[in-house]
């Protein structure tokens, strides 16, 4: 046991769980929800509803419970992406939800400890500063292990450690040979975001678009793909391939292939991609700005053909747009290292800049008409107990948290539909274009893609989260800084 978490540890004493190795079932692509935590009730949010554990998705029309399907109603949408957490270490124990599956609030998984020839239980982990694991496209395929989902303790201690580079998806950012990918975050370490889940829509069957990391993800919330291009001009030129090369100073533009913003400018859509303080060439935590690993746009060679490029834009730029009434139909915002929640960044730190900006919406003359979609982009090597569906080659990867923020967002709601970052594409397509997809059939910019993943049978409509018949909601405040339970790092012993 030397090599686990201490927190595991102590917090397995407590409970008195076995860390004997059980028998683990299957992976499954839905599961029946079981959870035992209670939600923290903020100040502002007192008199929300429990949600509805068994809410049923609306139907592909978007219809369902009786609200009508008028998208038109959205005239902003607000991609928010953080970084690195599986849906069950944030939202494992939300009532309603397919979480951790337990048995008189004791989890029934157990997770195999090559070091220690037993194996480990989820556990909570109310610590501010998580490791996480490594979390290349060869760690999703381990760590989902046929469907079996038992490979996260063995993938995360065989990882490198110390890392210049703690974005580096080979790498753990734990230390001193701690393993911390089984503990879990509860209501009462990230209230705000079980708070915004509570009043509006939490999505418990998010998955990652591709089965990789960070940068092909990015490469997928704005283009419906990940591939390597042999020539730069040519969008035919393109193959699919979880382990895209990414643009050097020597090639700049090196994706070939056609994204959203070719479509929306096409379309007169005014959009916007904003950098939590800029941009930044490196990859590190700390540095400044947004790492060319998330800022994955201006590789795009439709971007510059379009003169596009001054849309992409100082994080500022948003809240100026934001507080005048003037924000832009669609808007990307991507954070920098220490407000990501990539491991080792603060927990709590990214909560408050989220909090920040969803605060900055909702007080705007905007708000009434828009629509704020959370998630985090990868899962970071954390345990997650649903198998993903395949529907192609690339995808999906391992679910993530996903949240709906709207004041037509149906309130308490568990949406249990499968959905990936596509459907964000879906989404402002339905709303903005008519429903014109990425498709190399009719989108006027053929691209080598083998497939529309917005189109796919498989993928839910975010439709189905809204309720369009009732009168716009009212904000929903929170404090910036809110009282948790997580534990500082310099608190920790």
């Amino acid at each position: 046991m030397t090599r686990f978490h201490i927190a595991a540890v102590l917090a397995m004493l407590t409970l008195g769980l076995s860390t004997g190795c059980a028998t683990l079932s299957a992976g499954r692509q839905a599961s029946t929800p079981a959870s035992t935590a209670t939600i923290p009730a903020p100040a502002s949010a007192q008199a929300s509803p429990q949600p509805a554990p068994s809410a049923t998705p609306a139907t592909a029309s978007g219809q369902a419970g009786g609200e009508t399907s008028d998208i038109h109603r959205i005239k902003h949408v607000i991609v928010i992406m953080q970084e690195n957490r599986s849906f069950d270490s944030y939202f494992g124990t939300y009532p309603g939800a397919d979480g951790i599956p337990m048995k008189n609030g004791v989890p029934t998984v157990c997770v195999p400890d090559p070091a220690t020839g037993g194996c480990v239980r989820p556990y909570v982990d109310h610590n501010d500063r998580n490791g996480g694991g490594p979390h290349g496209a060869s760690n999703s395929t381990a760590d989902i292990a046929s469907g079996k989902m038992t490979g996260f303790i063995q993938q995360a201690e065989k990882a490198k450690r110390g890392c210049a580079d703690p974005n580096d998806p080979r790498c753990t950012n734990s230390k001193g040979g701690i393993v911390d990918v089984m503990g879990y975050h509860v209501g009462s370490d990230i209230p705000n975001y079980w708070a915004y889940a509570r009043d509006f829509v939490l999505q418990d069957h998010m998955f990652e678009p591709v089965h990789s990391w960070s940068f092909p993800s990015h490469l997928f919330l704005i283009s419906g793909w990940s591939a390597n291009c042999s020539d730069p001009s040519n969008p035919m030129s393109c193959q699919g391939t979880v382990n895209p090369r990414n643009r050097t100073t020597e090639d700049e533009t090196p994706f070939a292939w056609t994204e959203l913003t070719y479509l929306l400018d096409k379309g007169g859509v005014t959009w916007g991609w904003y950098l939590d303080h800029g941009a930044s060439g490196s990859f590190g935590v700390g540095k400044g700005g947004v790492p060319n690993i998330w800022n994955v746009l201006p590789g795009f060679t439709d971007l510059h053909r379009d003169n596009q490029t001054g849309n992409i834009r100082e994080l500022s730029a948003f809240f100026t747009a934001d507080q005048s009434g003037q924000l832009p139909a669609v808007s990307w915002i991507l954070p920098n290292g220490a407000d990501s929640e990539h491991p080792p960044a603060l927990v709590s730190q990214g909560q408050s800049y989220v909090t920040k900006i969803v605060n900055a919406v909702m007080q705007s003359p905007d708000w009434d008409s828009s629509a704020i979609f959370l998630t985090w982009d990868d899962w970071g090597g954390f345990y997650d107990h649903v198998q993903p569906p395949t529907v192609d080659q690339l995808g999906y990867g391992l679910r993530v948290p996903g949240i709906v923020i709207s004041p037509y967002a149906r309130q308490g709601y568990v949406d249990h539909q499968n959905l990936s970052f596509d459907a964000y594409l879906k989404f402002i397509e339905d709303d903005f274009l008519n429903g014109q997809r990425l498709d190399p059939k009719t989108d006027g910019r053929p691209d080598s893609r083998p497939d529309v993943r917005e189109d796919d049978p498989q993928l839910g409509d975010l439709r189905a989260d809204f309720d369009f018949s009732q009168s716009p909601r009212a904000p929903f405040i929170l404090p910036v800084q809110p009282k948790t339970t997580l534990v500082a790092p310099a608190a920790r012993k």
